[in-house]
């Protein structure tokens, strides 16, 4: 990557990273808070499974318009902020409550929505960390694959390796064991079914906003020579 593209500043980036992290808190909150149903089978998932595929909609677009490397950056800053959420969480529900407020609400209640355990917030950072780096690798790849070409290909092509990684490792680590296999296996079906659904329904608005934001930022980065190593968030320089 040369020194003009580490340093250039772009007009929508922050904006998209901001949207990104904010629908990855938002997501894992509603997770923990509720396991819904529509009362059909397979259609029974996390509250946070309304929300969560929209992250992989703006991981595809970082990826497609600024490249794997910048797209690595916005995936570790969710991934710091999804931690310091969660050990924030974890601490305010450590300290005594109010007397007033234990009366109204109380501590169960804390505990029952936003006291995730350890086992739901390692199996929450575990899947979105592979889910997410897999679907910009795919994605990143790809799209020098087929030069740039044929977009819904490498969209829903690199949702279907992410979210499929990403909703196996969380529905395992976090439910395995404490509830049935056919609920478990009923969660992970219905997530992975909606999630890819929605990036196929929603092809339509990428294309737009990709689109718009290649124009509008002069750019459309190939990773060519990217070095694509997670870990690497520091100073990496291609020719």
């Amino acid at each position: 990557m040369s020194i003009a593209h580490e340093r250039r500043a772009y007009r929508y980036f922050d904006l998209v990273m901001a949207l990104f992290v904010a629908v990855l808190l938002i997501s894992n909150i509603a997770s923990s808070a509720k396991i819904v149903t529509f009362g059909v089978p397979f259609l029974t998932f996390d509250g946070g499974t309304l929300l969560f595929p929209l992250s992989y909609i703006f991981g595809d677009i970082l990826t497609e318009v600024y490249g794997y490397r910048r797209s690595r950056r916005v995936i570790w800053t969710g991934f710091f902020c999804t931690a310091l959420m969660s050990l924030t969480l974890w601490v305010v529900g450590r300290i005594p409550g109010e007397a007033e407020w234990s009366a109204r609400v109380g501590q169960q209640a804390y505990d029952a929505v936003l006291g995730a355990t350890p086992r739901i917030v390692v199996a929450s950072l575990v899947a979105y960390f592979a889910g997410e780096f897999s679907n910009s690798y795919v994605l990143a790849k790809m799209k020098l694959l087929t030069r740039g070409r044929w977009l819904w290909t490498r969209t829903i092509g690199s949702t279907i390796v992410g979210q499929g990684i990403d909703t196996l490792l969380f529905v395992t680590l976090a439910f395995a064991f404490s509830m049935s296999w056919g609920v478990v296996f009923s969660i992970f079906v219905s997530n992975y079914l909606f999630k890819t659904g929605l990036e196929i329904v929603m092809t339509p608005v990428t294309y737009q906003v990709v689109n718009f934001l290649k124009k509008a930022e002069n750019e459309d980065y190939y990773d060519y020579g990217t070095d694509f190593n997670p870990f690497r968030i520091g100073g990496e320089r291609v020719s």
